[in-house]
């Protein structure tokens, strides 16, 4: 629904800004405005100002701007409609009617919301009653009291059938299941829906109540039932305690995810405010959009158990897709065994504050569990653990943040090859040459000198092999992709090759991908067309992926295994250079320098494999 600007100047014109600001802000007059202290950011010196005859306000801190609209939805996080319909009801505007269908549909809902307010009175009510004493001593246990009950609305719905059905008589029956209060089975009676369970009830964005949780008291399944989906409840698109977080969040600059009311509850009752919990399923698209309204990287802050750590990786995996600049996630590992409640009774806010000073950036948190997830002894172990965490970048929708989250990762995976592979081993054999002296026992052989090692694979990959990895490429552009954290890291001692492979990389991560659209022009240059005819023709076809008798899929597999062979070359004279600087001053360097040779030595002899002469 369009709204016209006439109409959204005469609502700003009728409304006073300053009893919009004034609920949720301080304000002390300064002259003609009002001065406070900025809502936007924490500060001690009043910077933030209310000007009630132009309509608008601004913070000189932080640069925050706007009129009674913007600040409904950016303090608040009201829907633009919302905000309007709010400040029009307040100054007795109407709002201009949608078409037909879009009016019948919004005088539905609000029918349906008065519905929902009268259950959400009447569930409070009985929780004081005789009946509500079992609900009140578990309130009681988890000691949450009076005034967090009255401020999350909790109630109880007595173990009848129809106990709210007939105390919301004057509301129809149709009425009362179309709010999932109610449910229907063929042609009998209705009854409640909820029955013996403490109630709390679940708000939109301006407060109303859209459906309700209803925990278990006794023995029984389930532990939690949640309202149906309704036409005021999805429960994939809205987020727990949002109406109150919404603010929290912006004067904390974080906001918390966690995965249960109570879990909000509990952090609530140590101070902590700015928090929300996907209505008992894993986080959704839908609300992760939600949450990066409010904050760029939300901490999620799930149970210290198995399904804490699922819970964690589901929704780390869901958010990949979406990732941006300013669209991620963070996280805080709890106690094994322990939620936000548990967290909240051992130490009080400054155990949870704790935690939260240094949430877990999203890139770490999958590296972990991925890492973590089996042993890593074999090739094969690792290979898989390879494989998942390039699945994981390929799926970022952001194609350069995809590419950085490759390198990091491969970068990480490259070091911890080093330290696990057999080859480099510490308890692996040394089988290094040296001879007995008389008087001295073993003597080993002199280090090699340190501009030896630094000669082992410095000069990247030597010219005959760039030219026909170069052709390779050309062949399964594919792998430019795939392997582009490898090949950038790579240098090339042919000058053409490492054209090509230059102008390969960067449309590759220009456009995400390579067709032939885009391999066309880069091909026709004159040095690349001469090298791939050469490559084709003569001397490249010595490795195995330029040969025609190469079934292409196995050509392909020996490509990317020639590239990663080639990878770990590269890196282990890093290694070698780095180790031959510290080899007068570190006893174990030449040790390390030892097993870093006989992996360059085993590197090599596979390399080999691919290339053997026709």
């Amino acid at each position: 629904m369009t709204l016209s600007p006439a109409f959204l100047d005469e609502l700003r014109a009728r409304v006073t800004l300053s009893s919009v600001i004034a609920p949720h802000v301080k304000l002390t007059r300064a002259g003609r405005e009002w001065k406070a202290c900025c809502p936007f950011h924490n500060e001690k010196t009043p910077s933030f100002t209310v000007n009630d005859e132009k309509h608008f306000y601004h913070c000189f801190g932080c640069g925050a701007h706007g009129d009674a609209i913007r600040f409904l939805t950016d303090n608040r996080g009201l829907p633009f409609m919302d905000a309007v319909k709010e400040l029009a009801a307040s100054a007795g505007m109407e709002v201009p009617a949608p078409d037909p269908r879009s009016r019948a549909r919004a005088e539905r809902q609000a029918t349906l919301h008065d519905v929902m307010a009268a259950a959400q009175g009447w569930f409070a009510e009985q929780l004081d009653s005789i009946e509500g004493a079992e609900a009140r001593a578990y309130c009681q246990r988890r000691g949450i009291g009076a005034a967090a009950i009255k401020r999350f609305g909790i109630g109880f719905a007595p173990d009848r059938r129809n106990g709210l059905r007939k105390a919301l008589a004057e509301h129809t029956d149709a009425k009362l299941i179309e709010c999932g209060l109610l449910i229907q089975v063929e042609e009998k009676e209705p009854y409640d829906r909820f029955r013996g369970r403490l109630m709390i009830p679940i708000r939109d964005a301006r407060g109303r109540v859209i459906g309700f949780g209803g925990r278990i008291l006794g023995a029984g399944e389930p532990k939690y039932l949640n309202s149906p989906e309704t036409p005021l409840f999805d429960k994939g698109s809205t987020l727990y305690n949002l109406d109150r977080a919404s603010p929290a969040s912006r004067a904390a600059k974080r906001l918390i995810v966690v995965e249960g009311y109570m879990d909000v509850i509990g952090l609530d009752r140590g101070g902590i405010t700015e928090v929300v919990a996907p209505n008992g399923t894993a986080l959704t698209e839908r609300q992760l959009e939600l949450l990066w309204r409010l904050d760029p990287s939300p901490i999620l802050c799930f149970d210290g158990d198995a399904a804490g750590e699922k819970a964690a990786i589901r929704a780390a995996t869901r958010a990949l897709p979406l990732l941006g600049a300013e669209r991620t996630l963070s996280f805080i590992a709890l106690p094994e065994g322990q939620d936000p409640d548990d967290l909240v009774n051992a130490g009080g806010r400054d155990a949870v504050e704790a935690l939260l000073q240094a949430p877990e950036p999203l890139v770490d948190r999958l590296w972990r569990h991925e890492r973590d997830s089996g042993p890593l002894a074999t090739p094969e172990q690792r290979a898989g653990l390879r494989q998942r965490l390039l699945a994981h970048a390929a799926s970022i929708g952001d194609r350069s943040l995809s590419q950085l989250y490759r390198d990091e990762w491969m970068d990480r995976f490259s070091a911890l090859t080093r330290r696990t592979s057999p080859a480099f081993s510490p308890n692996a054999p040394q089988q290094r040459p040296g001879s007995f002296v008389r008087g001295r026992g073993f003597v080993p052989p002199e280090p090699p000198a340190s501009a030896e090692a630094r000669a082992i694979g410095a000069s990247g990959v030597d010219p005959h092999t760039a030219r026909a990895l170069a052709a390779g490429l050309a062949r399964f552009p594919d792998l430019v992709v795939e392997e582009a954290g490898i090949l950038a890291a790579l240098p090339f001692a042919d000058p053409a090759a490492e054209r090509l492979k230059r102008r390969l990389l960067d449309e590759a991560l220009r456009r995400g991908s390579l067709d032939s659209a885009a391999l066309a022009p880069i091909l026709d240059e004159a040095d690349i067309a001469r090298l791939l005819e050469g490559a084709l023709g003569g001397f490249g076809k010595g490795f195995s992926f330029n040969r025609s008798d190469t079934d292409p899929v196995q050509a392909q597999a020996d490509l990317r295994a020639v590239i990663e062979l080639l990878g770990a070359r590269h890196e282990i004279a890093q290694g070698l250079a780095e180790v031959a600087s510290r080899l007068l001053d570190d006893p174990e360097a030449i040790s390390e320098q030892h097993r870093l040779l006989l992996a360059n030595q085993e590197t090599t002899k596979r390399l080999a494999d691919y290339s053997a002469s026709d």
